[in-house]
């Protein structure tokens, strides 16, 4: 294989945990530079001379591009690409690739866990036993907290996708109905309901649609009043789908079976979050790892490597600018 000069990539603590297999992406270039993270500053500096920048989070605006003119593909190791400015970079002729269905078993199956500890209010019976609770039971088990069978429920699905189908699929193994909602600035579909038909007849409510300006606040105090008593909402797509603040006062008022986040507004949450309070009962939230499983993470390495051949073989793949 014919390398490509240098790599560099910006925030790779991001993605290997020590655990994977980089040599298909070291075949690619002279030389691949590894760093745990980078500042703004350190990103303009460490990009000097590089023709590949591999990114997760870090930042490449149109700062970065001006300043770095031997720069010519960016490598995203993920779907999204808000943290690059692809229009500066189609402007600097840099072409961006991101990575694509990578973490799809990932994150279906964290989906149904976060569904079945709702249903089988795992948390909260896993805090009792800490407590001492069953210990000091007279009866030999502890029923304190609801039990509820996900057979002959309805599972209300927003976002069909690879990611929503593979939700579905396993939904459906559980003996779920699976009904499917109408997203804004979509075309209609006789197989999609509008919001406010789909939301009074499920008993489960799972998100797996892009971030957008007509999904932002998707989910609020309204369409949280539409949903059954005892409904769970389960969130693994983006923060800001779901009005949190709404979503807090929904679950201390009782009128929601539970909820489970895996994302936030802002990630990590070091401003705080309406979600983060002590107060709030039956909530799960995980810290944006749904999609971590090592098997997923190496996909990432396999497509970065086949974006990156691609690329300098003048036939590129996921380009997304």
């Amino acid at each position: 294989m014919s390398k490509t000069g240098r790599a560099v990539f910006l925030d790779y603590r991001s993605l290997d945990l020590g655990d994977l297999d980089m040599a298909p992406l070291r075949e690619c270039f002279d030389e691949l530079m590894l760093h745990d993270q980078s500042t703004p500053t350190q990103i303009i500096e460490r990009l000097q001379g590089a023709r590949v920048a591999i990114s997760n989070k870090a930042v490449i605006d149109a700062a970065v591009l001006a300043a770095c003119p031997e720069l010519e593909l960016i490598l995203v190791t993920a779907t999204g690409t808000n943290n690059i400015d692809l229009a500066a970079a189609r402007a600097h002729g840099v072409t961006v690739c991101n990575c694509q269905g990578y973490g799809t078993p990932s994150v279906a199956q964290h989906t149904l866990t976060l569904l079945l500890a709702l249903a089988t209010s795992l948390p909260d019976y896993q805090r009792d036993i800490r407590a001492g609770r069953w210990q000091q039971s007279p009866i030999f088990c502890l029923l304190d907290h609801p039990i509820v069978e996900l057979e002959d429920k309805t599972l209300g699905l927003l976002g069909h996708g690879e990611l929503g189908g593979a939700v579905a699929r396993l939904a459906e193994a559980f003996g779920m109905r699976v009904l499917y909602g109408q997203l804004p600035g979509r075309l209609p579909r006789a197989d999609r309901l509008p919001l406010d038909e789909l939301l009074p007849q499920i008993d489960a409510l799972t998100l797996h649609c892009p971030l957008t300006e007509q999904t932002r606040n998707l989910i609020g105090a309204r369409e949280l009043g539409l949903l059954k008593p005892g409904a769970f909402v389960i969130n693994t797509a983006r923060g800001g789908l779901i009005d949190e603040q709404a979503l807090a006062d929904a679950l201390r008022a009782g009128k929601l079976g539970g909820a489970a986040t895996d994302v936030l507004t802002q990630e990590p949450p070091k401003d705080g979050n309406p979600l983060l309070a002590a107060d709030i009962p039956r909530l799960i939230i995980t810290p944006h790892s749904a999609w971590g499983a090592r098997e997923a993470r190496q996909r990432i390495v396999s497509q970065l490597a086949e974006n990156a051949t691609s690329f300098f073989a003048g036939h590129t793949k996921r380009q997304v600018n």
